[in-house]
């Protein structure tokens, strides 16, 4: 590496840094910290019936701007499904 240079993976060398998360039971990476909230709407689940869990607690939709998925963290996220 030549003097004064970045490594590639470096956060300052313009590239995003990804973070390790388990959402329902799978490994990902994902860009960065995010909101559940802005999870849920990448993911087109923003305003459906959910039940969602972060790291055990459950968090209620009036929080999802508030509690944000951060590196390490789990995620388990369902819907109610209806029968008998």
């Amino acid at each position: 590496m030549k003097r004064g240079t970045k490594p590639a993976d470096s956060p300052s060398a313009g590239h995003p840094m990804t973070i390790q998360v388990t959402i329902n039971g799978r490994s990902l990476e994902i860009a960065e910290t995010i909101t559940i909230a802005s999870y849920l709407e990448e993911k087109g689940l923003l305003g459906r019936r959910l039940a969602v869990a972060h790291n055990g607690s459950v968090v209620t939709s009036d929080r999802y701007d508030e509690v944000t998925i951060d590196d390490g963290d789990t995620i388990e996220i369902v819907r109610p499904v209806g029968g008998g």
